[in-house]
């Protein structure tokens, strides 16, 4: 079903939308998690840098950012959008062990637990996206406590988006998500951890100048090299920098120094691979598979026989 392009919602996404350099190319209505009435908005960019590219902001039929509170964070995620549709796929990012992973199918916004839990969750998917047909995927269930809900300005997809993709990439790390052919969703908490109430800011994974400059390797080696036809990637995204705990600029800046060293062509603040980066294949290849391999269960194979003294 469409929704009324003159509604006050559709209509303050279309100006703040254009503000941020986009365009609203379709509005559809949707359903929430208690099938109550969403607006789902394609948005794109208005040249042809993004080649026919959407991304989807979906927000409860109601909602209301023009509020002094939460439009500042609405008009830096509509900003932020339009830089990542530059990207060949925009919908994918990659992990600190070198996974690039889809992220997709997500059911905005927030819905309360159905089990009892004070909690609210919002269901996604994550796929492996490293050029084959594996079809491996995650299907998550991302939580925040109601404790945590208070430091969130609204539990719309603008407010939550990049903490939720960074505990999702951050839950992988650990090793805490298998990558299956089908299955049940699996849990992702999002706690207080990953907030410090002191400096007001989340807090995933402290990194150093050569683990951050690994990942951008293997970001402009996977998601340009491999999934983008060597067309450059964004690589001051902010919610790169959240997920490493560092800023824009320090990654322009590193992004730099290996551009000197002939590793990526740099472009402002997009990067494609040199062939040198490329002639690395091997090494990220491996990479992948030992960190798909991290997230696999292990089983005491002599347990598995019946041998264990138990």
């Amino acid at each position: 079903m469409t929704v009324d392009l003159k509604s006050n919602l559709a209509t303050s996404v279309n100006a703040a939308a254009a503000k941020a350099g986009l365009t609203l190319v379709s509005v559809t209505e949707g359903k929430d998690f208690h099938g109550r009435p969403t607006a789902v908005f394609q948005l794109g960019l208005p040249d042809g840098n993004a080649e026919g590219r959407t991304l989807k902001l979906e927000l409860s039929e109601g909602f209301e950012f023009n509020k002094p509170d939460l439009l500042p964070t609405m008009t830096a995620h509509l900003a932020a959008q339009a830089m990542r549709l530059r990207n060949p796929r925009p919908e994918c990012y990659v992990t600190l062990g070198g996974l690039p992973l889809a992220f997709g199918q997500f059911q905005w916004p927030f819905h309360s637990s159905t089990s009892g839990a004070d909690t609210h969750i919002v269901h996604g998917e994550i796929q492996l996206a490293d050029g084959s047909t594996n079809n491996l995927h995650a299907k998550i269930a991302a939580s925040v406590t109601l404790t945590f809900a208070e430091i969130v300005p609204a539990m719309e997809q603008p407010y939550a988006e990049t903490f939720v993709y960074n505990a999702v990439r951050k839950t992988v790390d650990l090793g805490q998500l298998e990558f299956l052919k089908s299955g049940n969703r699996q849990p992702v908490p999002v706690t207080t951890r990953y907030y410090s109430r002191w400096q007001k800011k989340f807090l995933f994974t402290e990194t150093n100048d050569a683990e951050r400059l690994e990942y951008l390797l293997r970001k402009i080696y996977w998601l340009s090299g491999v999934l983008g036809q060597g067309k450059p990637v964004w690589i001051a995204d902010p919610r790169d920098a959240q997920y490493l705990n560092t800023t824009e600029a320090d990654l322009l800046r590193m992004a730099g120094d290996k551009a000197g060293e002939g590793l990526m062509n740099l472009d402002g603040e997009f990067a494609a691979p040199t062939p040198q980066l490329l002639a690395r294949a091997p090494e990220y290849e491996a990479a992948l598979k030992n960190a798909l391999d991290f997230t696999k269960p292990q089983f005491n194979e002599s347990m598995r026989s019946g041998h264990a003294n138990m």
